[in-house]
């Protein structure tokens, strides 16, 4: 009796379990009739605590009254943020993330940006060239090369999804130079070339600084310098051109993601001007989150 009453509680066990684990997986799908805040957790889903949108985004939270009603910002890093957007998308459940464009999840996944009608996050940024005193005296080749070089967002968007679906990103590089030979030589037309000079570059590993990063370092290798990159903080990118430690950067988003950098060390760097226009900054939200359109959203709706 006892050996036949064990059998039916494993066998039971072993029906309820799978039907548990099930219903703990399942999450639930976005509801637009009911208030968005308590769906996530008054949880906006950001990346890592120096980038300058986190600062913009706790602005906002001010400047909104959202904070009034306990929401937070999330601090992450940007691989997980977009993996936490992606199984959110998979499940069609509701998410708000911190977002930038030009960046691959924009052309992978259905999302959209919010109005700011508070202009918390500024207009349309661009991202300039930065490069070390005395650059353009110790190494004009480089310097010119750095000089011309600009592109745009849908051009940087192919290296970036490339990059995304895993290809390494020197090989991404690589075939987008073979493909757009046409531009590549405006930025290297009547240039000389050398042989084996050393250059340094620093970059914050955001998805759109390694496209760009891996793609100028490569025109710059089949002119002839031994290019070495370096990602690090964005703090310390500046400070590497700053003090000389590396020769250039082409990261610098600007007027607001790095406005506060590019203001603490003026004058100890040379500002070639924007290397991408059009760039952008903000939250954003699935598109089937449709009666989700602005930032004020979240507090009303």
């Amino acid at each position: 009796m006892k050996k036949q009453k064990f059998i039916k509680l494993f066998l039971l066990a072993l029906l309820i379990i799978p039907i548990i684990s099930a219903c703990s997986s399942q999450t639930a799908s976005y509801n637009s009739k009911e208030k968005l805040g308590p769906q996530i957790n008054y949880t906006i889903t950001g990346i890592d605590a120096g980038a300058g949108i986190m600062s913009s985004t706790q602005t906002a939270l001010k400047s909104y009254g959202l904070e009034k009603d306990n929401w937070q910002l999330q601090t992450s890093s940007t691989a997980a943020m977009t993996s936490t957007l992606d199984k959110a998308i998979q499940d069609k459940r509701p998410i708000v993330v911190t977002g930038w464009q030009p960046h691959w999840m924009f052309t992978k996944y259905p999302i959209k940006f919010l109005k700011d009608p508070k202009n918390v996050f500024g207009k349309a940024e661009h991202i300039n060239t930065v490069v070390r005193k005395g650059l353009k005296t110790d190494k004009p080749e480089a310097y010119t090369i750095l000089d011309r070089f600009h592109w745009t967002p849908a051009q940087m968007s192919k290296v970036m999804l490339n990059v995304n679906e895993g290809m390494d990103p020197e090989k991404a590089a690589k075939q987008w130079i073979k493909a757009n030979p046409k531009l590549v030589n405006e930025w290297t037309k009547g240039v000389k070339k050398v042989h084996g000079q050393s250059l340094k570059m620093t970059y914050v590993s955001w998805d759109s600084e390694i496209a760009s990063t891996n793609v100028i370092a490569q025109v710059l290798r089949n002119q002839g310098y031994k290019v070495t990159i370096q990602a690090m903080e964005i703090q310390p990118v500046w400070a590497s051109i700053a003090t000389g430690a590396a020769d250039a950067q082409v990261s610098a988003w600007l007027p607001k993601t790095s406005g506060l950098f590019y203001k603490d060390y003026k004058g100890r760097f040379d500002d070639l001007g924007p290397n991408l226009e059009g760039a952008k900054v903000g939250l954003a939200v699935p598109k089937y989150m449709t009666n989700i359109n602005s930032i004020e959203d979240l507090k009303n709706k």
